[in-house]
């Protein structure tokens, strides 16, 4: 793991496929990273696959383009945020959309308790059809906007990827993640960006520490590129909520 950012106090997918879906679509092989990353749990992750480009790809929460490289950019992108995920944890995944990086975090951390937050109706029976297909006894999907999370649950990790700017997504995060906890925002080339944009919203919110990080070298090309931020022990911010997050970075 890299850390790159602001302190506040390979193998080629192979062209062979199996079928999925309402017709053939070819599924690339998955890299010799998916093993080395899910192990036993290998049959799990290509049957998730096969319902993203089944099911998932029909019901449009993903494109047809994205199949070819689904392995790279979107399993194996979030897959290694696991590395930042602590065993036996609560884990809220905001906007968890065709359940990434929700699902296969839930896949890697069978100790953790895992909700996947979805507002969209045919994105959350989605969810529910993967969580009951892929056997996932550790997870379970909430129906509801990311900003009314606040007093419904808490955790000790909140994680996002593509939902909201940052300085958006941490005003949701903070009403669920508890002191001490962790948001780990799964962003790219722009994650530096909206960190500083994100400065005066940490500030409000009393967080701890926030950083960028990339992790899963050597096993997924580019790198995740994460925001983490740590909530202060005990603290509530300064909107009601309890804090979470950042004391103020600077980038």
């Amino acid at each position: 793991m890299i850390v790159t950012g602001v302190d506040m106090a390979s193998d080629p997918a192979g062209v062979d496929a199996v079928v999925a879906g309402s017709d053939s679509r070819m599924i690339p092989v998955p890299p010799s990273a998916v093993n080395e990353v899910f192990g036993d749990r290998l049959s799990a992750v290509e049957q998730y696959v096969r319902l993203l480009a089944g099911p998932g790809l029909d019901r449009g929460l993903i494109g047809p383009h994205e199949i070819d490289r689904i392995w790279h950019r979107h399993i194996l992108n979030c897959a290694v945020v696991a590395e930042l995920v602590p065993s036996r944890c609560s884990l809220v995944d905001i906007g968890s959309g065709a359940g990434l990086p929700g699902i296969p975090l839930a896949m890697l951390r069978p100790d953790a308790s895992v909700v996947l937050v979805e507002s969209m109706l045919k994105r959350s029976v989605f969810l529910d059809e993967c969580v009951a297909d892929l056997g996932l006894t550790n997870a379970e999907v909430l129906r509801s906007r990311a900003e009314d999370l606040a007093g419904k649950v808490s955790a000790d990790v909140v994680t996002a990827r593509a939902v909201a700017p940052l300085r958006r997504l941490v005003e949701w995060a903070a009403g669920v993640v508890r002191p001490g906890g962790t948001i780990l925002a799964i962003k790219g080339d722009r994650a530096s960006q909206e960190l500083r944009e994100a400065q005066s919203v940490l500030r409000g919110l009393d967080v701890q520490r926030a950083e960028i990080l990339t992790v899963g070298h050597g096993k997924v090309e580019p790198e995740t590129v994460v925001v983490r931020i740590v909530a202060r022990n005990g603290s509530r911010n300064r909107r009601g909520a309890r804090s979470r997050g950042n004391r103020r970075d600077r980038p």
